[in-house]
């Protein structure tokens, strides 16, 4: 508790000589916390895990590549449907 006694009169003191220094201190740290606690945080975050990072090559089938969707529109990988909620 005394820490921040200390850190408060600190910040008193620092306000009253120099309080353009102040502000922009203040500014930095609201700077660096805030992407924390933003909810784009997390969308942007979720919809980057349900992106891939290479998108498919048309193939031509053979009947030998069963991993392949027959065609290119074929819903494969993460849905989506929370986006669309959104």
């Amino acid at each position: 508790m005394a820490a921040l006694g200390r850190l408060g009169a600190a910040l008193r003191n620092l306000w009253a000589k120099e309080p353009v220094i102040t502000v922009s201190i203040g500014i930095a740290a609201l700077a660096v916390v805030s992407p924390f606690i933003s909810p784009y945080t997390k969308y942007s975050a979720m919809i980057n895990q349900a992106t891939p990072y290479s998108y498919p090559v048309p193939l031509r089938d053979d009947g030998n590549l069963p991993d392949v969707p027959s065609h290119p529109c074929d819903p494969e990988g993460p849905n989506l449907e929370w986006l669309k909620r959104l």
